[in-house]
């Protein structure tokens, strides 16, 4: 009888510890991550204002997490390419995606075939910031106002143009919602990348551009900044008015950016980086260093907020692809 009250204390014992190992497993795992390199997805290629931004955070979220996080690079097709790679990654967080307003957005409204479905493949992460487009003109345009510009596009529908890093691409975007809001004719000049077209605007074969990528430019004076599309004036540009400002009401336009994970992602994961992200955003020099960006920087989002952002702006886009008139197949 000795013997079997024994064995059954031990197995309750052992129950016990079982039950004890399992309630307190998910706070073991979440306590171990990270326990090795992250990947950060950038679906476009170096250079660009979504790869500076990567950068940045992967270089401090590598700091805080004491772990190295890799910038992976996988331009193509708008985004899509490493975007449509990326959902098929394992749901851990070692693998992150620099989510942009292109590819989760509007590209959904521009492409039959994306390689992933914008709603449901993604565990909104944290917000990272948002790069107001800017009306640029060359130094030796003849117009110095907003006002100067769009009279003389009234005036002569069709004569003006401006250039784009492609179809369906925020430039051209930008460039078709300033069309709708003025009431004017500019005449939309697709390239094959923002790069080439900021250069034929610098050398004057363009009129002009709604760029979110060439401040450096502006404050190196190859370029003249006539106003920038957000509901306040830019910290850089601080003499450059808003389109509210110059008479032109409703006119927003800006590149979003920010980080998400593979949909089925673990809640406590999600939340450790959400936490992270937002604290590597608090930094001033962080802030400092992506201010002189162009970039403006919200308060801090929690996941469940970006999600509800994101699933917002995919109904928003929708309007604004089909004013453009754009798609790609």
């Amino acid at each position: 009888m000795r013997l079997l009250s024994l064995l059954r204390a031990s197995g309750v014992a052992a129950c016990a510890a079982a039950a004890l190992l399992v309630t307190h497993a998910p706070a073991a795992m979440a306590a171990a991550y990270p326990d090795r390199p992250i990947r950060l997805v950038v679906p476009w290629p170096p250079g660009g204002a979504t790869d500076a931004l990567g950068r940045i955070l992967a270089q401090q979220l590598g700091t805080r997490l004491k772990q190295t996080v890799i910038v992976d690079n996988k331009a193509g097709a708008g985004g899509n390419i490493g975007t449509a790679a990326f959902v098929r990654e394992a749901a851990d967080g070692y693998t992150l995606l620099m989510a942009t307003s292109s590819t989760n957005a509007a590209n959904p409204h521009l492409y039959s075939h994306l390689g992933f479905d914008a709603q449901k493949d993604f565990a909104p992460v944290a917000f990272v910031a948002s790069i107001p487009n800017i009306l640029e003109v060359p130094k030796k345009s003849r117009f110095n106002t907003v006002q100067e510009l769009l009279a003389y596009a009234k005036a002569n529908p069709g004569k003006l143009n401006y250039g784009s890093g492609g179809i369906g691409s925020s430039q051209h975007l930008a460039g078709s919602m300033l069309n709708h809001a003025a009431g004017v004719n500019i005449v939309h000049i697709p390239y094959k990348g923002s790069g080439p077209a900021v250069s034929d605007l610098l050398a004057g074969q363009v009129d002009m551009m709604l760029d979110t990528g060439s401040l450096a430019q502006v404050k190196a004076g190859a370029l003249r900044a006539l106003a920038v599309a957000s509901q306040k004036r830019l910290p850089e540009l601080p003499d450059v008015p808003t389109f509210d400002e110059a008479g032109v009401k409703g006119m927003y336009a800006s590149a979003w950016y920010g980080v998400v994970a593979p949909a089925g992602t673990p809640a406590d994961i999600v939340a450790r980086l959400n936490k992270e992200l937002n604290a590597i955003l608090a930094e001033p020099d962080v802030r400092k260093t992506l201010t002189a960006l162009g970039a403006e920087l919200a308060e801090p989002q929690s996941p469940a907020q970006f999600s509800q952002f994101i699933q917002s702006e995919i109904g928003r886009y929708k309007t604004i692809v089909e004013q453009s008139g754009a798609k790609l197949d």
